[in-house]
């Protein structure tokens, strides 16, 4: 509130201050320049219903996009990922079209408009700033897109919005979380699929230290192979790696391997680990002490 009425305040100032200039300048016959006409009821009423006629049209359209997106596994993330741009485009086109259409100011006036919002902008707060520069960096920059899973801090989950001044991100507990774009820009940020539709997805298995890694090894592979979320055109791995818990020494394997659709990761995980502990269970290479 405070930014809009600086913004309006430095815009009037501005406005008069050109009128009694223009109208001083001797050399230069000139019209004085009318605010009530320029910005004239009639005016400000059609912008009102251009930007309601504009707010349901984008909408509208991201809609339908949405729709295809998640029609198509294959085109999901990049359809998602133009979203972010056609909003930001089509709503420059409509704030220069309502200017030029319907207001159609002076050389002047527009000028002096530009200077105050310059002003107020600089008086604004530095984080609102810094944060929308942040986002346009991220539109091109474009170390994530929409549809990708990141993990920043503490927080993993899919973005589904990449705003001027906040990304929106929602994790398996179906939360929202909102990270502002300046946040994004100065830590570090992991990508788990960066753009593909594919990623990999890591199990892990506690078994005893004299389990039979070898034969382990197959069971995991098979067990990995089996899943209906697998993604067989890269590879699956098995390692081991030695762990101590209560002064206890275990076997900590985990199972490197693919998903088809990023939204399957945790599904794939389960169905891995589940599927190979039951075989496990079921060829006596573990009991529940050993689990336990």
């Amino acid at each position: 509130m405070k930014f809009i009425t600086l913004l309006f305040f430095t815009f009037f100032v501005q406005i008069l201050c050109a009128a009694d200039a223009l109208i001083e300048d001797s050399e230069v016959k000139v019209v004085p320049i009318d605010f009530f006409v320029i910005f004239s009821l009639s005016k400000i009423l059609w912008t009102l219903l251009f930007f309601v006629i504009a707010y349901t049209f984008i909408t509208l359209l991201t809609k339908i996009f949405e729709f295809f997106a998640q029609k198509s596994a294959r085109a999901r993330i990049p359809i998602k990922g133009f979203i972010p741009v056609l909003r930001i485009a089509l709503w420059t086109l409509f704030v220069i079209a309502i200017i030029k259409m319907i207001y159609n100011p002076p050389k002047e006036i527009l000028l002096t408009t530009l200077a105050s919002v310059a002003i107020a902008v600089g008086f604004a707060t530095q984080d609102l700033l810094k944060n929308i520069f942040g986002g346009i960096m991220l539109l091109f920059d474009r170390p994530f897109k929409v549809g990708d899973k990141i993990k920043v801090g503490e927080n993993y989950g899919e973005v589904i919005n990449i705003g001027l001044r906040a990304t929106r991100i929602v994790t398996s507990y179906d939360s929202m979380v909102v990270v502002p774009n300046m946040e994004l820009m100065n830590t570090h940020v992991s990508n788990s699929n960066t753009g593909e539709l594919y990623c990999q997805v890591v199990a892990k298995v506690m078994l005893p230290i004299d389990a039979p890694m070898d034969k382990i090894r197959k069971i995991a592979i098979e067990a990995a192979q089996v899943s209906r979320y697998i993604y067989l055109n890269k590879p699956i791995e098995v390692l081991f790696t030695n762990k101590i818990y209560q002064r206890k020494s275990f076997l900590e394997m985990e199972i490197k391997a693919y998903v088809m659709d990023i939204r399957y990761e945790f599904e794939f995980k389960s169905d891995m680990t589940e599927i190979v502990i039951k075989e496990l269970f079921a060829q006596g290479i573990i009991n529940k002490d050993d689990l336990g």
